[in-house]
């Protein structure tokens, strides 16, 4: 492995008239290539634990009617999201680490890319459609019920996976055309601003598009879900108990930690690619890793612990197959 990619960097370097690739080579996280396989048992735990708990969530939403809610439905999108993007990147960062194959066909790092970046964007997307939910649901409680019916549900999804897929699919072909210097790509998975830095050729264009479609999607949709808190918190401050605050706020905490751990290793990641130029590669690439991984795996736990009805679905579901066994 180590002499083959040695070959195409020099291949890369010298052979100029080589710039249309026909597969890339993704080398991992640079600096830390010795402890790659130490790196990838926590990694492949963290993905076993999002799949499980995600398709838990998804199998407990479905067969439990009393949880055809809302919240409850925009949660199986979100979870569905999280499976695609971490399935995405994982099997080949695995590979990577564990037998050195770091060699990806173009089209499908231009795939990975699409499917990362696409379903990034929908899952911000549902983070807001939940934060919409909480406000309905705390600040106009009576109309709840006949604003968010499962139509305006199913609308309200398709809207967020047209957004995504639409922003989204120019990324590839702004890709797909561009020379490159190399095909040597820092990272564990192709991402937009990866490629973009092996480039040989001007590439503001695309990376205002890129920055304008993070600012669009993930930028307003924190922006609305703040404003939707503060909202919510005049609300909830106005309520007659303390009790009744304390309570009210409890139906919030769920979305409140999952926004807080999905969030912020992606901002720190978009932040470190466009402006952190000092930032050692192995940070950046290790973050944006956590990114992806961590927040699949999370979602359902958070869940799972602090919304009641979803712990007490899984208690009895394990209690039953306690006793079947």
């Amino acid at each position: 492995m180590k002499g083959k990619l040695k070959h195409l960097t020099i291949m890369s370097a010298d052979n100029k008239t080589d710039i249309y690739p026909s597969t890339f080579i993704l080398i991992g996280i640079p600096g830390l290539e010795t402890a790659h396989i130490w790196i990838s048992i926590p990694f492949c735990v963290i993905y076993l634990l999002a799949l499980l708990g995600n398709c838990s969530l998804l199998f407990i939403i479905k067969t439990d009617s009393s949880l055809h809610e809302p919240m409850y439905l925009f949660l199986c999108m979100l979870a569905l999201a999280d499976l695609t993007v971490c399935t995405t990147a994982v099997p080949k960062l695995l590979s990577l680490f564990w037998f050195h194959d770091g060699e990806i066909r173009f089209e499908a790092c231009l795939t990975q890319v699409f499917l990362i970046h696409s379903c990034s964007t929908m899952e911000s997307g549902f983070f807001l459609a939940m934060a919409f939910d909480r406000y309905i649901a705390i600040c106009n409680p009576l109309r709840h019920a006949s604003i968010l019916t499962h139509s305006t549900i199913g609308c309200i999804g398709l809207a967020i996976v047209f957004r995504g897929t639409v922003l989204l699919f120019p990324h590839p072909f702004l890709l797909r055309w561009l020379p490159y210097c190399r095909n040597i790509i820092s990272h564990t998975y192709c991402e937009f601003m990866a490629l973009i830095k092996i480039a040989c050729a001007e590439t503001r264009i695309r990376r205002a598009y890129s920055l304008i479609v993070a600012f669009l999607t993930g930028g307003v949709d924190f922006i609305l879900i703040i404003c939707s808190y503060v909202l919510i918190l005049y609300t909830v401050f106005h309520l007659p108990s303390k009790d009744a605050r304390l309570k009210t706020l409890g139906t919030c905490s769920s979305h409140a930690c999952v926004i807080l751990v999905s969030y912020t290793p992606a901002f720190f990641s978009f932040l470190t690619h466009r402006f952190g130029h000092h930032v050692a590669p192995h940070v950046h690439i290790f973050v944006a890793n956590i990114y992806l991984l961590v927040p699949p795996m999370v979602n359902p736990i958070i869940y799972g612990v602090r919304t009641k009805k979803i712990r007490d679905r899984f208690l009895k579901f394990f209690n039953f197959s306690k006793f079947l066994n």
